[in-house]
């Protein structure tokens, strides 16, 4: 464990000095959210039955959650840019733990998400947004929101080992956007076909959404929901686990075989 955790924080620093040393790409996606908050927020929110300051306050924990999903892109194209480019096939060659490279990459991406949820939430805060639940709950709502941006960091580590080129990545995480659609993260999901409303409401980004929310006391949780979304706290931390304990073997697995 102590050599994990040594080779790992080493992974880590070198993690975060490469996203330092690419501060287009850094600034791009701490201010996307927040372009979509303002967008959303003001164009949505006019076109919707509840109010805009509502809306808003019901859009700021569904576009955090998104973010979050996010990682699954980002994880995906960072790992498969290092395979691509020969970089895992060196660090193979170091006697370091096998974990300790996905782990680093997964860590690094925990960070540098952590701190690009300052800006979002003040941002938040000046649209009208508010926490109306205890500092407890909205700490709780925080740390879920960090646990699932991790669980996605390593399903996106694992499909960008798995798919091995940069080019293939991008194309495959730009068709992840659709996940946060098929959700409640933009709007509520009861007035959905039956069909679509099982789907959206079985989307982990559902549950976790509606978890932040009652966490935050923005908005009560739905009647007549998906077991996930009726216990969102319950069930975020439950599809948290799932692909944490799904992936995280596998993504190291994949590190660790190369291309055998």
């Amino acid at each position: 464990m102590s050599t994990l955790a040594y080779d790992g924080g080493a992974m880590l620093g070198r993690q975060l000095r490469r996203i330092r040393n690419n501060p287009g790409l850094l600034i791009l996606t701490q201010t996307m959210p927040i372009t979509m908050l303002l967008f959303f927020g003001y164009v949505f929110g006019s076109a919707l039955a509840m109010p805009g300051a509502q809306y808003r306050s019901f859009l700021v924990p569904g576009l955090l959650v998104a973010t979050a999903a996010n990682g699954l892109m980002t994880g995906m194209f960072q790992a498969a840019q290092d395979t691509h480019r020969g970089v895992m096939d060196r660090f193979r060659t170091l006697p370091m733990s096998r974990a300790a490279v996905p782990l680093g990459q997964a860590t690094a991406d925990l960070v540098v998400t952590a701190a690009g949820t300052v800006p979002f939430l003040l941002v938040g805060l000046a649209v009208g947004w508010r926490v109306e639940g205890s500092a407890l709950e909205a700490m709780g709502a925080l740390g879920l929101l960090l646990l699932f941006r991790f669980a996605m960091a390593w399903v996106g580590i694992f499909l960008g080992l798995l798919t091995r080129n940069e080019e293939a990545a991008g194309q495959l995480g730009g068709a992840t956007f659709i996940l946060p659609l098929l959700s409640n993260a933009y709007i509520p999901t009861d007035g959905l076909p039956d069909w679509l409303r099982t789907l959206a409401e079985w989307n982990p980004i559902s549950a976790v959404t509606t978890a932040l929310r009652d966490l935050f006391g923005n908005a009560p949780v739905p009647d007549g929901a998906a077991w996930p979304v009726a216990h969102p706290v319950v069930g975020s931390v439950a599809w948290c686990a799932v692909l944490i304990a799904v992936f995280a073997p596998l993504a190291v697995r994949r590190y660790a075989h190369g291309e055998r």
